[in-house]
């Protein structure tokens, strides 16, 4: 069951995490995606918004026994909602975020996050939470952390280049057109008119591109995914040019992709894909990517429905998300509501730990 899961979530979450990061011509579906995704690296400022829904996340408890825990923590996550805004700018390096959780059922609580992170400085306001209570003096304030000074205490030389979010956006869009040129256009991409797409207000688009997987492809989409386009992005990842970024030993590169190669992971890949039917059913599963005259991707969402069946135990999990992503002022002079914490609003990492009365360094 668990290999089975991984198999498949992994591969569409995956495909998801590439091609939501993403043209006056309207291009090719397949084309068009290609495109906004290499616009991305044109992108030195903006305001964004995200959202992460649970729809459905449910076990079948007639198929086996849950727990009090399991079922506490389902209740909390079955509804619950997760919304980033942030604004962002390149020079200089610049990003301030505000996540907020929603939890819903039993146990419904509320908490509100917001982060500032410069080029060598991090700070995580620290927030009320119900069943976590926080010592007074600490709440509200920001935790600041040098990210120098931490990769020092843990033997580490400080990665600069692992803040480049230009460099970042590169590494993006090479996977992203590595994949999708594996990809059939006919068989995964659609075109969808810019008034059917279900856009917010405000958000403008000349083209809305859907990729979608369905019971019908999802076996060749991850036989694709596995044999063809992995090993095209390990090698994108081994790249000369994303050594400072990654930081990965090219050894290691080179035994994954000879691992994922290798006759034994064909065999119990192969095994899993044919008997794929038997425990992962696709109700919906797509990714719509809009984008505006000037060939930036403005806004995306996605929709995951599945249903993952283990006959062996009779255990049946339920799962239905969805997640949005949207962009507004791109390359424009932004305004920070929380700006860089200064003074009295601003306490260390160790001051953090004396309040909690621990010794020690992170």
């Amino acid at each position: 069951m668990n290999k089975r899961w991984g198999l498949s979530a992994a591969a569409l979450l995956l495909a998801a995490a590439v091609v939501l990061p993403g043209c006056a011509k309207q291009d090719a579906p397949k084309e068009a995606l290609t495109a906004a995704a290499a616009k991305v690296t044109a992108m030195t400022s903006y305001e964004m918004k995200s959202k992460l829904t649970v729809n459905d996340l449910t076990i079948d408890a007639s198929a086996g026994e849950a727990d009090a825990t399991t079922g506490q923590i389902l209740s909390m996550l079955k509804n619950a909602e997760l919304t980033v805004d942030g604004v962002y700018q390149a020079e200089p390096m610049q990003t301030e975020l505000t996540m907020v959780l929603n939890l819903k059922g039993d146990m419904a609580m509320s908490f509100t996050i917001p982060m500032v992170m410069t080029a060598e400085k991090l700070y995580v306001k620290v927030p009320s939470i119900p069943f976590l209570p926080l010592p007074e003096t600490v709440v509200g304030k920001f935790v600041e952390v040098d990210l120098k000074e931490l990769a020092e205490q843990e033997g580490a030389e400080f990665n600069p280049a692992a803040l480049d979010t230009q460099k970042v956006q590169q590494l993006s869009n090479e996977v992203v057109s590595t994949l999708l040129a594996e990809y059939d256009e006919e068989k995964y991409f659609n075109e969808i008119k810019p008034k059917e797409a279900g856009l917010p207000e405000g958000v403008e688009a000349k083209q809305v591109v859907q990729f979608q997987v369905t019971n019908d492809n999802i076996k060749e989409a991850l036989t694709i995914l596995v044999n063809n386009a992995l090993p095209k992005i390990i090698d994108v990842l081994g790249k000369e040019e994303y050594k400072d970024l990654l930081q990965i030993d090219a050894a290691d590169l080179t035994k994954a992709k000879e691992e994922l190669q290798s006759g034994e992971a064909r065999a119990d890949f192969d095994k899993g894909l044919a008997d794929l039917g038997n425990y992962l059913t696709i109700n919906q599963f797509h990714l719509n990517t809009a984008i505006n005259k000037d060939n930036f991707p403005v806004y995306q969402d996605m929709l995951m429905d599945i249903k993952v069946n283990d006959p062996e135990s009779g255990e049946n999990v339920a799962m239905s998300l969805t997640a949005s992503n949207q962009y507004s002022k791109i390359n424009e002079k932004q305004t920070f509501q929380i700006g860089i914490p200064q003074g009295d609003d601003v306490i260390t990492l160790e001051e953090l730990q004396q309040q909690f009365g621990v010794s020690g360094t992170y």
